[in-house]
């Protein structure tokens, strides 16, 4: 009973967060973004287009086009993939039927590079807070995850290839190369932003400590940080005596407490810190990727094997 109310207050604190980052994600593409007239990438940037072609509604495009993929796409992807995209989708169509209304005119005036900055910031900070908390706002997510299935082509690689498209193609509406580079300096800093949250949320740092008080020290860890300790076995090749060297990992927010304990029980110690893009396992996040399934009649490697 109890690991089922954690999980469920886990999933709670998810959508929590995944509500919050499409909040601020379709607060800065409808502030700032379709003001300015600018085709971004993805699904929301083709609904754009129609909306400045003939004044179709962005929300209901938007929710209209992400429907109609995930019909197609729905044995692809899995269950769990559709049910989540559902779920951001209504969520940011309901948004931007919201949004739109309220920000006709530009905020900041005469000034359409500042609001492209503004808004990609705000889109990437949503985007990338979306993603951390494993939710999904829909769009090309879709068409790069039935790409990389059936192709060589990554999912990153696919989805930059129809952003490009689909910004591309604004050319033939506005006959100008200026909503072209406002387009692709949106996709820029977005996708910068939105990697920089998702990295930091998984960025670890892993310590070897050389230290005589290493039991002190791997116990003090334990006990302040509930992080385990590898002990690994060395000899230091200038004194040519046997050393004890603990193996550490935690996330960057818990490296200062590491150096205070270390630093506590001995201020000499020999302390090497290197930063790790991410780290899985207990303790820290799952590897979230699909295993492909074997067919029934498929014969083993082994019987392959002459």
């Amino acid at each position: 009973m109890e690991l089922t109310t954690k999980e469920l207050v886990k999933q709670g604190r998810d959508y929590v967060m995944i509500v919050l980052g499409l909040v601020c994600y379709c607060f800065g593409f409808s502030a700032f973004i379709l003001p300015e007239q600018v085709v971004t990438g993805g699904v929301i940037g083709l609904a754009s287009l129609f909306h400045y072609a003939w004044g179709w509604n962005v929300a209901v495009v938007n929710y209209t086009i992400n429907i109609l993929l995930l019909v197609v796409a729905f044995r692809t992807v899995g269950r769990q993939f559709v049910v989540r995209t559902i779920f951001g989708a209504t969520l940011a169509s309901l948004l931007l039927y919201i949004m739109v209304p309220l920000f006709q005119e530009q905020i900041v005036q005469q000034q359409p590079f500042m609001s492209i900055i503004i808004g990609a910031t705000l889109c990437g900070l949503g985007l990338g807070i979306t993603f951390t908390h494993n939710g999904s706002s829909g769009g090309t997510d879709i068409v790069a995850a039935v790409a990389a299935k059936y192709s060589n082509v990554s999912f990153g690689r696919m989805m930059l290839y129809c952003d490009i498209c689909i910004i591309g193609s604004s050319y033939f509406l506005f006959h100008g190369l200026d909503k072209i580079v406002y387009g692709l300096v949106f996709m820029i800093v977005n996708s910068l932003v939105a990697d920089m949250v998702i990295n930091n949320n998984r960025q670890a740092v892993q310590f070897m400590i050389f230290s005589h008080e290493w039991e002190a020290i791997a116990n003090a860890v334990q006990r302040e940080t509930h992080r385990g300790c590898t002990l690994l076995e060395g000899m230091g090749w200038y004194t040519k005596h046997e050393v004890k060297v603990l193996l550490l990992l935690c996330r960057k927010y818990e490296a200062a407490h590491i150096h205070r304990i270390v630093k506590s029980i001995d201020p000499a110690a020999f302390v090497s810190q290197t930063n790790t893009s991410a780290v899985y396992g207990e303790g820290f996040d799952q590897m979230k990727v699909r295993l492909k399934k074997h067919k029934e009649n498929e014969p083993s490697t082994e019987r392959k094997k002459v």
